[in-house]
């Protein structure tokens, strides 16, 4: 028979919840809250009551408070919270500092508060500060409103992570000659940017390691010039007419990335630990095809690329006088990631890249948006039969794939021509993302033969 105390632990529900967990655990909990919900978790009980001051993440999500007319209140109400907030948390370390607003000048000294308290007193070692939403939140009167941010404001702190979205920049008058050591990760999105002040910040950032420029009006002649950099992104989305030129001296950079810069010179010295390089471009012949093929000869200077994503215009390096060296050969590339048709104009694309990769082993093809037309091809070119050099392949990844002829004639020359080729991996076009289908897998057996495999849905 059981004791009494065996049957009262028996019968005793599981009263464990939410409050035993240690203090540690829940604020990890709370830092992925906003922070407009973090401090109303402060209602659910005494223990949690002081648990929101204390969380090492501040969220201050404009979005996420209700709206009044006219927005100005909103913006009132939303300032007033931010101020409370640092107010009445200790001046305890944060670990990250982010900030969506739309910003008005009437609140130019409450965001100079909120960031000299963010790196001052807080020690946050990450910035982002976001100052556009979406187009449903700034009207035209709110364009003209622009916040600046004071760069000198980092001297004071520690930051390592700074993101800057729809703002202005002031930097030093002496930038050159000052050090921000902290400072490791920089992305500035749509923040109008002058050729003497990347120079110059590079410069004063002797440990930045990653450094993004999206949409920035400005710069003209980029000069990309570091000895800690190891990740460069670049992304403008827009035509000039003023010549563009970049150049990129960063012996410790392992990877790159362009998007859609109209470069019309491209120079890349000191390239040897360059492993990835990324380019991508609207596929506008007439218009794209130019600053993309000025962008893809810096692979020259770049010998040791093992991981390379890039679309398909590689046909045009056979009729174009603007081609590769004979001897230029990606000898350490591992990895090909291509954007690419199957029509007979990117069957052969796609060969001469291929004959240029004689040690690739996987390859992932992606299908492109294509907004032109294909281009015909000289006669010559149509009459030869395609020959894809695979003499390393060992996987190939097709995405998007929905059944189509030539689709399914492109895996038929992988099944011909691929001689160590082991698996080719079917992933079906996502028609309904709530029921994704699962992909379809060809393996190849010892006895060369190849037997299908359709693995289980894992949605």
């Amino acid at each position: 028979m059981k004791s009494r105390m065996e049957e009262t632990s028996s019968e005793a529900p599981n009263t464990r919840n939410l409050n035993d967990l240690p203090e540690e655990l829940l604020l990890h909990i709370l830092s992925f809250l906003p922070t407009l919900d973090s401090v109303q978790t402060s209602l659910i009980s005494r223990k949690w009551r002081p648990l929101w001051s204390r969380v090492p993440s501040l969220n201050f999500n404009y979005q996420l408070f209700p709206p009044y007319e006219p927005p100005l209140d909103t913006r009132d109400f939303y300032a007033e919270f931010i101020d409370r907030v640092l107010i009445s948390r200790p001046n305890s370390p944060v670990h990250t500092f982010r900030l969506s607003f739309i910003y008005h000048h009437y609140y130019a000294s409450h965001v100079d508060s909120w960031l000299r308290s963010a790196v001052t007193n807080l020690r946050a070692r990450e910035l982002y500060l976001h100052f556009f939403i979406d187009l449903n939140f700034h009207n035209d009167e709110g364009r003209n409103h622009i916040y600046d941010f004071r760069f000198s404001l980092l001297r004071n702190g520690c930051v390592e992570k700074l993101i800057l979205m729809r703002c202005d920049l002031t930097l030093p008058a002496k930038l050159s000659t000052m050090r921000f050591g902290s400072i490791r990760f920089i992305c500035f999105d749509h923040v109008y940017l002058e050729d003497p002040a990347v120079k110059d910040l590079l410069s004063a950032c002797p440990n930045m390691e990653v450094f993004e420029i999206n949409g920035c009006l400005g710069p003209h002649h980029l000069e990309i010039c570091s000895t800690s950099l190891k990740r460069l992104i670049l992304e403008f989305g827009y035509i000039t007419e003023k010549k563009q030129t970049l150049l990129v001296d960063c012996p410790k950079l392992c990877s790159i990335s362009i998007h859609r810069c109209d470069f019309e010179e491209c120079v890349l010295k000191n390239a040897s630990s360059l492993v990835e390089f990324h380019v991508d471009f609207p596929h506008q012949i007439d218009k794209s095809y130019r600053p993309w093929s000025n962008v893809v000869r810096l692979l020259e200077q770049a010998p040791n690329v093992k991981y390379l994503n890039v679309q398909n215009w590689w046909f045009k390096f056979l009729t174009s006088k603007n081609t590769f060296p004979e001897s230029f050969v990606l000898h350490n590339l591992k990895l090909l990631v291509l954007r690419t048709g199957f029509t007979r104009y990117d069957l052969v694309g796609m060969a001469a890249l291929l004959k240029l990769c004689a040690n690739l082993e996987t390859l992932i093809v992606e299908s492109p948006f294509k907004m032109e037309k294909d281009e015909s091809l000289p006669e010559e070119i149509l009459k030869k039969p395609v020959h894809l050099s695979m003499p390393s392949l060992k996987q190939v990844k097709m995405k998007a794939f929905n059944g189509r002829k030539r689709q399914g004639s492109f895996v038929k020359i992988l099944l011909r021509q691929g001689v160590v080729l082991e698996k080719i991996v079917l992933l079906p076009d996502e028609v309904d993302q709530n029921e994704p289908l699962p992909p379809i897998i060809l393996n190849r057996k010892v006895s060369q033969a190849w037997e299908l495999v359709t693995e289980p849905n894992s949605g």
